[in-house]
């Protein structure tokens, strides 16, 4: 059983996670040409279908995780999205200037513990403090 102590802190990891899609989903939206040619730049397949997708999940995803709706699958969904941004997006080993090989490495890895974040929360749930907890039953045992 979850307590309210950890479904607490749960809910505030829910919301750090939640503020970096939603802002990036935002950016996406609000400056979505210049989105569509940065994935050009990166060489990514239909980037224009990739830009739709990319601030589609960042901003419904967002928002599954504020709410705690289906939190478990939209966390790993999220995990994989991180960890795929990261090799798409931030390819250190393809730099070649020292100080944007730096910027680059710095962001894969905080993509990687994002993944990780994500990782916990498909484990933990969403805890009480959520429409995923609202929806368990209030009997024994484990809740999302």
């Amino acid at each position: 059983m979850t307590r309210p102590a950890d479904s607490f802190i749960i809910f505030i990891a829910r919301i750090a996670l939640a503020i970096l899609f939603l802002w990036g989903g935002a950016m996406k939206l609000l400056g979505y040409a210049g989105f569509v040619g940065y994935l050009h730049s990166k060489g990514v397949p239909y980037a224009s279908y990739g830009a739709i997708v990319a601030t589609a999940v960042e901003l419904l995803g967002g928002i599954a995780l504020v709410l705690g709706v289906r939190t478990r699958a939209v966390a790993f969904l999220l995990a994989v999205y991180a960890i795929a941004t990261a090799i798409l997006g931030h390819d250190f080993w393809n730099v070649t200037q020292a100080a944007a090989q730096q910027d680059a490495v710095i962001h894969f890895w905080k993509n990687v513990a994002i993944a990780g974040g994500f990782l916990l929360l498909t484990v933990t749930g969403a805890g009480r403090a959520s429409v995923d907890g609202m929806r368990a039953p209030r009997g024994g045992g484990l809740r999302g």
